[in-house]
């Protein structure tokens, strides 16, 4: 932290990158949260496209169908760690010696938040090199693989801001973890593991329109050649989660350093 002085003024831009830094040298050296963002959604892939994957019809071979609602859950997983670091900094103490420097407010959860990006993009692509070896075989061409790294940018700056904000609000980092178990339950009423049309019509109406399903749907036509039908709503959806998780976060970080 030797970059932060009161002898110079420190623009958000110079607050921003000193605090990623950190964030980044944080996750190398909590290698087991990294192994575990990848790990689970490892197993998982091999539990469905080996297990369960011979007794579900998607019309299609399974594992082309699943994958992209594993590299949500991949995602997820990745973000439920960044709301246990904030939580860790809010509550250990980290963010009281911050405050006696000169650094902009956002600048804190912003490191975290890229931290999380850069290792989401890490773990998202070792699951798509697993899945390829599993027998998964995108059709995607150029432009559809920067439309879905594009797309999944979106959906994981969505869901990261959105974890910043509930490890403020958590009292330790036992809390966060709970708190951000919606994020990691989630994908599991969508689209991402069978067809919404398959399941009860309770649950049928939730699973078809709530945000998840409409990202892991694009992403599915993207990488599969299908046509793509719903991608303006994933657009709008993640840019609006994006946006309202922002100001949450910011918001609650205001809030509980004020005083």
């Amino acid at each position: 932290m030797t970059a932060l002085s009161h002898d110079r003024p420190i623009n958000g831009l110079t607050d921003s990158l000193t605090l990623i830094g950190r964030c980044i040298r944080l996750n190398r050296r909590n290698a087991d949260v990294m192994l575990m963002s990848v790990l689970l959604p490892l197993l998982m892939m091999a539990l469905f496209v080996y297990v369960f994957g011979g007794a579900i019809n998607t019309g299609t071979a399974y594992i082309n169908y699943v994958v992209p609602g594993i590299i949500l859950l991949c995602t997820g997983y990745g973000a439920a760690s960044t709301a246990m670091a904030v939580a860790d900094d809010m509550n250990s103490g980290m963010i009281d010696r911050l405050r006696s420097m000169p650094i902009r407010s956002f600048a804190v959860l912003t490191g975290h938040v890229t931290a999380s990006v850069a290792r989401n993009a890490v773990s998202t692509t070792i699951v798509i090199g697993a899945a390829i070896a599993m027998g998964f075989r995108p059709n995607a061409n150029v432009l559809d693989w920067i439309l879905t790294c594009g797309l999944l940018m979106l959906y994981v700056l969505a869901m990261s801001w959105l974890a910043a904000g509930l490890g403020v609000i958590a009292r330790s980092v036992e809390s966060a973890s709970a708190l951000s178990f919606a994020m990691l339950f989630l994908p599991y009423l969508s689209s991402a593991f069978v067809p919404t049309d398959t399941m009860p019509s309770a649950l049928r109406g939730f699973s078809a329109h709530q945000p998840l399903t409409p990202v892991i749907e694009t992403v599915r036509a993207l990488l599969t050649g299908m046509p793509v039908t719903r991608g303006w709503t994933a657009l709008i959806w993640c840019a609006a989660l994006l946006v309202a998780s922002f100001l949450l976060a910011t918001t609650l970080y205001r809030h509980r350093t004020r005083k």
